[in-house]
């Protein structure tokens, strides 16, 4: 079996080359200009994709290396761009897709996927024939082969779209998606200005602040690239500390690959607690300082 993987970003690339090398034999491609060392990830071909991308030419490019190398199955990871790419192959190869899959194992010659369903509040497991997939960020974490891979360069062709503008946004640094430690807020902490009464909790466990879709987008309390959720960020950290947060199912599929979850909110009915290993009800403001209080000890 062979298989070809797709994505814009390299950091996103090494973990689906990670999880799939050890299922089948794997070719991959990225951008030339965002390539540092996704040779080390087990493709046995790695394609640089050179010049300016926009979803028509890049589609283009990759369908001309399909047309070279018979792939049984395509995995095109799931950004922004990666979507768009995916829903262009699909069409012009005439395959049916299966989209943010987690998990992918065959099956007495069939393919056996899971994704999140329902807003993340489920998971669906499918068998099918579907030879092309979109993936999750997130599926394992990049672990480096033994044998680097053969570099091919591709020069893509000019795209139908011109860049008249571009304006970045305002953004920290913030990289949730690799944080050990996560401590998420809510609208239960009340106010923007309480944000200075956690950050104390988020320096003693060395983690990062991020808050539900709320507090970024609605409130605006945290800047957009900090929220976790359905269309926010998807994080697996090893302990999330959820403060003030009820637990809606749009945020759950964005921490539900979280290793331990403690909870603390006033609502001892919030849905939170259903997904929370350790949950505390009761008041954040008197719990977060006795917390740091006993961390600093």
């Amino acid at each position: 079996m062979r298989g070809f993987v797709f994505s814009d970003r390299e950091d996103i690339l090494a973990q689906v080359l990670t999880f799939f090398r050890q299922k089948m034999e794997v070719d991959g491609a990225v951008y030339a200009d965002n390539v540092g060392i996704s040779s080390d990830f087990g493709a046995k071909k790695l394609y640089l994709l050179q010049g300016t991308s926009f979803s028509d030419n890049v589609s283009e490019a990759l369908l001309e290396i399909f047309e070279k190398e018979k792939y049984d199955f395509i995995f095109i990871t799931s950004t922004a761009l990666g979507r768009e790419v995916a829903g262009i192959i699909s069409d012009r190869m005439g395959k049916e897709i299966i989209a943010e899959i987690f998990d992918f194992n065959l099956v007495d010659s069939r393919v056996r996927t899971k994704r999140f369903a329902w807003g993340g509040k489920t998971v669906t497991e499918e068998e099918s024939d579907c030879t092309l997939f979109t993936v999750m960020p997130g599926v394992v974490e990049a672990t480096k082969a033994q044998e680097k891979s053969e570099v091919v360069q591709v020069k893509m062709k000019d795209s139908r779209v011109s860049l008249v503008q571009s304006i970045p946004k305002t953004s920290s640094t913030v990289d949730l998606e690799h944080a050990n430690v996560i401590v998420s807020i809510g609208r239960g902490i009340g106010k923007k200005e309480s944000i200075d009464l956690i950050m104390p909790l988020v320096k003693a466990v060395k983690g990062e602040l991020a808050g539900s879709r709320p507090v970024c987008l609605d409130y605006q309390w945290l800047s957009e690239d900090r929220q976790v959720g359905l269309s926010g960020r998807k994080v697996k950290p090893k302990l999330y500390i959820a403060l003030g947060i009820s637990g809606q199912i749009q945020h759950i599929a964005g921490m539900r690959g979280s290793k331990a979850v403690i909870a603390i909110n006033r609502d001892k009915a919030a849905p939170i607690f259903e997904e929370a290993d350790y949950g505390i009800v009761g008041d954040l403001f008197q719990i977060v300082p006795a917390l740091v209080n006993a961390l600093q000890r």
